[in-house]
């Protein structure tokens, strides 16, 4: 509990634990808001694809070029479209398969798409997370540049 001065009239004592507390929730809700930002993009992406499903079918199927069957079995497994593209992404990125992409994604639910990444062997802070978080790369969206699957290690590399 929070360490009140003795010397302090009951009335000062509520105002100073009010303020403590008002304080709490003021860091809480940044943070909050903070976190919820890096994937951002998120929102407007999943009404773009609500919009057109077949469209953002078949953008995707030309992206990761995967068939309609395999779209359809992770679209079936996650919440939004938006988590379908990142599953897609993150087994892309991590070399893993995306039936074990969607596994840990079942089994992670409500961790952040940052810790899941973290799991699969993404790094905070390397190019590929900083990718994830800028957005899409569908039809040259967000984080697609066109580069290669090179690490993208060495002097003058990944330079926007």
């Amino acid at each position: 509990m929070c360490a009140v001065p003795k010397s302090m009239d009951r009335e000062e004592r509520m105002r100073t634990i009010r303020q403590v507390l008002v304080g709490v929730v003021v860091v809480l809700l940044a943070a909050g808001a903070a976190l919820a930002g890096d994937f951002e993009w998120m929102k407007d992406f999943n009404i773009q694809a609500q919009v057109d499903p077949s469209g953002f079918k078949a953008r995707l199927a030309a992206r990761f070029k995967i068939g309609d069957a395999q779209i359809t079995t992770v679209l079936s497994n996650v919440e939004k479209p938006a988590d379908a593209y990142m599953v897609f992404r993150l087994g892309e990125m991590s070399g893993q398969p995306t039936d074990r992409v969607t596994e840990r994604y079942r089994s992670s639910k409500g961790q952040g798409w940052g810790n899941l990444a973290k799991s699969l062997g993404i790094k905070p802070g390397s190019k590929e997370f900083h990718a994830l978080k800028r957005g899409h790369d569908l039809d040259g969206g967000g984080s697609g540049k066109g580069k290669g699957k090179g690490k993208g290690k060495g002097k003058g590399r990944d330079k926007d």
